[in-house]
């Protein structure tokens, strides 16, 4: 029935049980795995007299988010590829996680999305609800929460 589900991960122990979960789906299914991580985005650079003074910050902020990533989606990458299931990785730099997950649903054509239950983000996490939430309640695509 579903052929191409998109996974995001956090890299929290909630969200890669929920990987391993979405492996077995997958590989039951004859599915293929679009594993998805939304980076947060890098803060705005600040100007004094026209002077940009943290550019070495934002660079080393890039840098450390990019290595996360690879470690995040490199986790269920690995997972694939052990299991046999067919696996490709995609990442988008974003503030707000649940839009990044809807679009790269519909980019990679993907027909279900398979996710932890929560993925919340600080305080704000807290006061206005995860992003699992907010998938549910956006997403046309039909959403698979793992618990």
């Amino acid at each position: 029935m579903f052929k191409n589900i998109l996974v995001p991960t956090d890299g929290s122990p909630l969200s890669q049980e929920a990987v391993r979960r979405a492996v077995t789906f997958a590989k039951e299914a004859g599915a293929r795995i679009v594993a998805f991580y939304a980076k947060p985005e890098a803060p705005m650079p600040q100007y004094i007299e026209g002077i940009q003074v943290d550019k070495l910050i934002q660079d080393q902020y890039e840098k450390s988010a990019e290595e996360q990533a690879k470690k995040i989606l490199g986790f269920a990458e690995g997972l694939c590829r052990d299991a046999g299931v067919a696996c490709i990785t995609s990442k988008a730099s974003s503030d707000s996680p649940y839009e990044a997950i809807i679009d790269a649903a519909n980019a990679n054509g993907c027909d279900l999305i398979f996710m932890a239950s929560h993925g919340r983000r600080g305080i704000s996490g807290l006061l206005l609800g995860s992003e699992t939430s907010k998938v549910l309640t956006h997403s046309k695509i039909p959403v698979l929460v793992f618990r």
